[in-house]
């Protein structure tokens, strides 16, 4: 990915979700100065309620060099969802970092940027993120810009050099490297494996290659009986015997290579055919022929051999439809 999180330039526009002003400073303050000095946008959006007054959020969020931020309403997972999409849409955002502690609204927050196909950021530390690959980015040369971001919040905390004293008393040193851990949206399964068919054993082989055989007997027989047979419309014999004959041997073969699509199968059916054509063009004891010479009689003998040939050498028959 083109990540925000290693300022890969201007085009990057990041969305950062927090739950009450002073956390974007004290989580995320110098990756947003850093992000904007590389004139990056940014939009830091508040999920929680608000105590703190508007000018007191214009100010710490100036020191980072950003100004645009929002208030998300109070309202239901579903609603929060639809507004934080409409804030991701109005930014064009390419990447959301969510700094907020709340599980409940990094679920959400988390969720909603992967529906809409973006990479989320989660602001944690190393001991939250335990055994995982972070992200940490050098904030050193803003550290300064995150101090004085971080000033604005009395009531939240007291500042000593490098040192954050929380009102419940925790203590948080501001070290210059703030560190994410990347979220990816949960990989579809992969379907299984399309089970190839079995293989049919020497047995099915040798009775569909028998019945192949027979078949093609059958129609060589009824087709050099019928190759003769001619109907007269408005005076002019049409070879219907012919093409009857042709359409039923293209059918046969066609149809064994798509329903048992075994060469084997085919290529006994097409050696019973020509060997029955060959052998009831002979001229019989008494003089006979059932195969006389002519047009008809030198096509019969030779376009089967040629429907044969195109059946058995095309590569791969499209495959029947279950």
């Amino acid at each position: 990915m083109r990540t925000p999180m290693v300022m890969s330039g201007s085009s990057e526009r990041i969305l950062f979700v927090h739950a009450r002003p002073g956390d974007e400073s004290a989580l995320t303050g110098g990756t947003i100065a850093r992000l904007r000095a590389d004139g990056s946008r940014v939009v830091v959006l508040y999920a929680g309620a608000l105590i703190e007054a508007d000018a007191v959020i214009f100010a710490a969020l100036a020191e980072l060099g950003a100004r645009s931020w929002h208030r998300l309403p109070q309202v239901s997972a579903l609603e929060f969802v639809s507004t934080f999409r409409e804030a991701i849409d109005a930014l064009g955002a390419t990447a959301v970092v969510v700094g907020a502690v709340d599980d409940g609204l990094r679920v959400v927050a988390t969720t909603a940027a992967h529906e809409a196909g973006l990479p989320v950021f989660l602001a944690c530390t190393v001991r939250q993120a335990a055994g995982q690959r972070l992200i940490a980015i050098d904030v050193g040369a803003h550290l300064d810009q995150k101090l004085r971001a971080l000033s604005h919040f009395p009531a939240r905390w007291t500042l000593t050099e490098h040192t954050r004293v929380l009102a419940d008393g925790a203590i948080d040193v501001i070290t210059d490297t703030e560190t994410f851990l990347r979220a990816d949206a949960p990989r579809t399964a992969l379907p299984a494996p399309t089970r190839r068919p079995a293989r049919p054993t020497l047995a099915n082989r040798s009775l569909g290659g028998l019945g192949g055989l027979l078949l093609g007997i059958l129609f060589g027989v009824l087709g050099t009986i019928a190759h003769q047979a001619t109907l007269t419309l408005f005076g002019m014999a049409l070879p219907i015997g012919l093409t009857i004959a042709f359409v039923g041997i293209g059918a046969l073969l066609l149809g064994l290579r798509l329903v048992v699509g075994d060469r084997f199968v085919v290529g006994l059916a097409a050696t019973g055919l020509l060997l029955t054509i060959f052998v009831l063009s002979l001229r019989g004891s008494g003089g006979s022929v059932l195969v006389p010479a002519g047009l008809p009689g030198t096509l019969w003998t030779v376009v089967p051999a040629l429907i044969a040939a195109f059946v058995l050498a095309w590569p791969k028959l499209p495959p029947r439809r279950r």
